[in-house]
């Protein structure tokens, strides 16, 4: 019998410490860093630089003082900024002909989560014989790649140190590719860049990273691991603790930015290891059909997923230990019911605070969409395979409903 316990523990340890963790090789990180990061960013990207953004950093000219430097260096540049916010099979299309025609030895990725995710495939289909209806969901790249080096100014996707890229076909669904191959080889973090955030985006792209941390630390996936965990609550007792300030007062207070983008910074290498789940492929059909963003629409989801996943023991435990990190106002709550219901309602609480929609119908979308979304929420199977209770076509319309 005892030798019977032992071998059960020996295969418990085996499972908790089998695991592959991959991020970004060389992360900068700090206020100020971006210029001094030029060089190293000329270094690997090479003399010719695509750069990938969007229409609203171009007006803004927030890249203008690292294409200054890049040019003193000696090298070409040619920018690509037409990145929808929902990015389109198209935006990718055009980034790869720019690129072709320009000769690109290397790509930057320069924005939100949009820009860096068509810069992601951008250097990957550049630099490889991959066929983008190839390579849609997991580990189907082949590879390899040019240089690729991502800059983030929100904090919020994370994809700086993820091997994830989101693109939106042209019938509205939302498909991916994941592969580490596409995990940038550097990674320039400046907490200056996301100061003139509005305050909107400052919100929804916060708890966007908050719900990256809650998925990754209860995700079902068998790469679910020890420094996945850590991260996830560091990130959360990061972004808890200052995203209102942020949102408040984000142009004055830079420490809470500097711990936003810290927080985003290691959600995302909590999830591209421990893979998101439900809250994340309800979120798509939002974003998808009716061009809500991306954080908004997990902010809206995510009460409810939580509720649905509190029919495990084990999630739920690990949504109460979570709640003491991000919400410390409610640790006092003894009784496991209550806390778990005000669990769920200081997220909607948070919302308010932020001044964020906390229902779908606020947004002019249908009753009657929540059957059609949940039907485009299941052909994302490679996310709904990491929620910690598997949902029904019934389950996810059910939830869509609640949320509406």
């Amino acid at each position: 019998m005892i030798i019977k316990y032992v071998y059960a523990l020996i295969d418990l340890m085996s499972e908790l410490f089998n695991f592959n963790f991959n991020t970004t090789p060389n992360v900068r990180f700090g206020s100020n860093i971006l210029l001094s990061s030029a060089a190293e960013i000329k270094k690997i990207l090479g003399p010719r630089i695509l750069i990938v953004t969007d229409p609203l950093l171009s007006k803004m000219g927030l890249y203008k003082p690292l294409v200054d430097q890049l040019l003193s260096l000696g090298a070409k540049i040619k920018i690509y900024d037409e990145v929808n916010e929902d990015p389109s099979i198209e935006n990718l299309e055009a980034a790869i002909e720019e690129a072709t025609i320009f000769l690109t030895t290397g790509v930057l990725g320069f924005g939100g989560g949009s820009p860096m995710d068509v810069a992601k495939l951008t250097a990957l289909l550049l630099g490889s014989n991959d066929k983008i209806d190839e390579i849609w969901g997991v580990n189907n790249v082949v590879g390899p790649r040019l240089p690729l080096a991502l800059i983030p100014t929100t904090s919020g996707t994370g994809s700086e140190v993820t091997p994830i890229s989101i693109i939106t076909l042209s019938n509205y669904e939302k498909k991916g590719v994941s592969s580490k191959v596409i995990i940038p080889d550097l990674a320039v973090l400046d907490p200056l860049l996301t100061v003139d955030l509005p305050s909107k985006t400052t919100a929804s792209t916060g708890i966007d990273a908050m719900v990256h941390a809650i998925e990754a630390y209860t995700s079902k996936s068998a790469n679910n691991n020890p420094i996945s965990k850590v991260l996830a609550e560091k990130a959360l007792n990061l972004i808890g603790g200052s995203i209102i300030q942020a949102v408040q007062d984000g142009k004055n207070d830079e420490e809470s930015r500097n711990k936003m983008l810290l927080g985003s910074l290691m959600a995302g290498m909590s999830f591209a290891n421990s893979p998101v789940a439900a809250v994340h492929a309800l979120a798509y059909p939002l974003g998808g059909k009716y061009k809500i963003t991306h954080g908004l629409s997990n902010a809206l989801i995510l009460p409810y997923v939580l509720k649905f996943n509190m029919k495990d023991e084990e999630t739920k435990n690990s949504y109460l230990y979570l709640s003491d990190i991000i919400f410390p106002q409610i640790k006092h709550i003894k009784n496991t019911q209550d806390k778990s219901i005000s669990f769920i309602n200081e997220f909607i609480n948070l919302s308010k605070k932020l001044n964020l929609p906390t229902k779908i119908r606020e947004l002019g979308i249908p009753k009657k969409a929540c059957r059609e979304m949940s039907i485009e929420a299941m052909k994302q199977e490679r996310l709904l395979i990491n929620n910690p209770i598997g949902l029904t076509q019934k389950d996810i319309q059910k939830i869509y409903e609640q949320a509406w």
